[in-house]
């Protein structure tokens, strides 16, 4: 009963030497399935020690010449991450699920998707980082492109 203690003891130690952290970011990138696109979106999470959630929204532009959909997401995600800074850089990898939207002229197909990727956030100066990342999206029930990739840079508040 004396070791159940103490190994109950050092866990709560360890879960409690860190408290849960949240941030949130806005983003501009690329869709780069068929041809490059503007995204643009949002993220909010949060993580405690190297397991972290995130809901992310993203809006791809349409390029009808190049016969290349608009894409919408809304995704949720598991981070797996370092709990501290390496030499002011936070390296991450990503996977998740949700649901998007696809449309090209008057065709819509809407359905669930599966993304998988990660990338780095960066200290720049306090709370405020610049966070780099790739995706690739998964994208079932009949989209046009599948997989999707995304690369994106934006600016990320450690709150």
């Amino acid at each position: 009963m004396t070791r159940f203690r103490i190994l109950l003891a050092g866990a709560l130690l360890v879960f409690a030497a860190r408290p849960a952290a949240a941030d949130i970011t806005g983003f501009l990138g690329a869709n780069t399935t068929p041809a490059n696109r503007l995204v643009k979106g949002a993220s909010i999470g949060f993580s405690v020690l190297i397991v972290g959630f995130e809901f992310e929204y993203s809006d791809t532009s349409e390029d009808a010449g190049a016969r290349a959909p608009g894409l919408k997401t809304g995704m949720a995600n598991v981070l797996l991450q370092p709990p501290v800074p390496i030499f002011g850089v936070q390296p991450y990898f990503t996977t998740g699920g949700g649901v998007y939207q696809e449309s090209l002229g008057t065709a819509e197909n809407t359905d669930v998707g599966l993304n998988v990727g990660g990338g780095l956030k960066i200290s720049l100066a306090g709370p405020l980082r610049l966070r780099v990342d790739y995706r690739a999206f998964t994208l079932r029930g009949g989209a046009q492109y599948s997989p999707a990739h995304r690369i994106y840079a934006g600016l990320n508040l450690a709150l």
